[in-house]
């Protein structure tokens, strides 16, 4: 039995091309799976978060964090009687906007689009499955269902102040993203979507401390002066005094993982409890989103997140490979622009069919964004260096 403020299939909006309902499975199961399906899901695989895809097979990428979010997100669901392919669905889509090389690509890739109107991978996200995944005979796009599109533009809260602002005031990527579409900008998202939210910030924290320590970025030592953790290694020696340290490490962070997932349950009951939402609709309605950390879990998340970028994110070894980075995707960006004819033929043909040096960057930047790490340190290669067959 689902919860009355629960997102219920039999009352979703539908689709933007109405399609037969399917004999098998829900409208939220059948946008999970073609969100599953979709070719750029798979290539998240080859799509790193903070490593460069070719320098360990240990690291994270885009497809296992996404992943961890959405078994994290499933876990809180279940636990308030959510419908857990909604939240899973845009687990699994929170992610599918993302360049190559992670923020550091995005970056570089904002940068070089700022006189056409920028670029966001949230906004990313959205065009990719509106439009950009093109191999149904009915439409472009992944057709997917008014929820879960709402839920992938507004996971990380309301996109616009009010009913009242015009959804034009938004960054150029989002409007274009949003043609044709009223995802009700100015609300809460969805309970599902901020679970989503949630599983995010659970998940990328951890496992940014997990390849950190594992890279020597920083060292244990210095991890168990960070809030939460520091708790956690501790009731670790206590239990298991002299264990082999690749133990320790894992019994300890399996801990903080476990740590921050009760503390968003008990936070989030308690906000459900105080506003009592009766249908879907009210939790939309509501003035904050009712799915949180304890403002003391969230504290201490912020000093986690401050040492992260400080000894990990900025770390000379991660700097010097996003300096590369950057530099590729800001070469790729000028090659193709100013020789649209060197991307392959459909690509090609899209571009020089724009009628506008703004729309045709927009397709440079689609073509690029899609690019795996390997691919897109390939292309650069080949186009950059004589010595590269094409």
């Amino acid at each position: 039995m689902l919860a009355p403020y629960a997102t219920r299939p039999s009352e979703s909006r539908g689709r933007r091309h109405p399609e037969p309902v399917s004999a098998h499975r829900s409208p939220f199961q059948r946008d999970r799976d073609r969100i599953i399906h979709a070719s750029a899901f798979r290539r998240l695989k080859h799509k790193t978060q903070v490593f460069v895809e070719h320098e360990g097979d240990y690291y994270r990428t885009r497809l296992t964090h996404s992943i961890e979010v959405a078994q994290i997100a499933r876990t809180i669901a279940r636990h308030f009687r959510l419908n857990e392919d909604l939240a899973e669905a845009v687990a699994l889509a929170h992610d599918l906007g993302h360049t190559p090389f992670g923020h550091t690509g995005e970056d570089a890739l904002s940068e070089a689009m700022a006189p056409y109107g920028g670029f966001d991978h949230n906004a990313q996200a959205l065009r990719i499955v509106t439009r950009l995944e093109c191999h149904y005979a009915e439409f472009d796009g992944l057709n997917l269902t008014h929820e879960t599109l709402e839920g992938i533009a507004k996971h990380n809260g309301p996109l616009l102040a009010g009913p009242e602002v015009p959804k034009e005031t938004l960054p150029a990527p989002f409007v274009e993203a949003l043609e044709g579409l009223d995802l009700g900008l100015h609300a809460q998202a969805s309970a599902e979507a901020q679970i989503a939210a949630l599983a995010d910030d659970i998940a990328y924290v951890n496992h940014d401390i997990h390849d950190g320590l594992r890279a020597g970025l920083f060292s244990e030592q210095e991890a168990e002066g960070l809030p939460v953790l520091g708790g956690c290694f501790a009731v670790v020696d206590d239990l298991y005094p002299g264990l082999a340290a690749g133990r320790r490490r894992h019994e300890a962070l399996r801990r903080v993982f476990g740590a921050m997932v009760d503390d968003a349950i008990a936070e989030s009951a308690r906000r459900v409890a105080a506003l009592a939402p009766g249908s879907a609709a009210e939790v939309i309605a509501a003035s904050g989103p009712l799915f949180c950390f304890s403002a003391e879990m969230a504290g201490q998340i912020a000093a986690i997140k401050r040492f992260l970028f400080a000894r990990m994110y900025r770390h000379w070894r991660v700097k010097r490979m996003r300096a590369k980075a950057a530099r590729v995707v800001a070469e790729l960006f000028d090659i193709f622009t100013s020789e649209p004819g060197l991307m392959p033929e459909d690509w090609s043909a899209a571009c020089l069919a724009q009628g506008s040096e703004a729309g045709r960057a927009r397709v440079v930047a689609d073509y690029i964004a899609g690019m795996t790490d390997r691919f897109a340190l390939k292309e650069h290669r080949v186009l950059t260096d004589p010595a590269t067959r094409a």
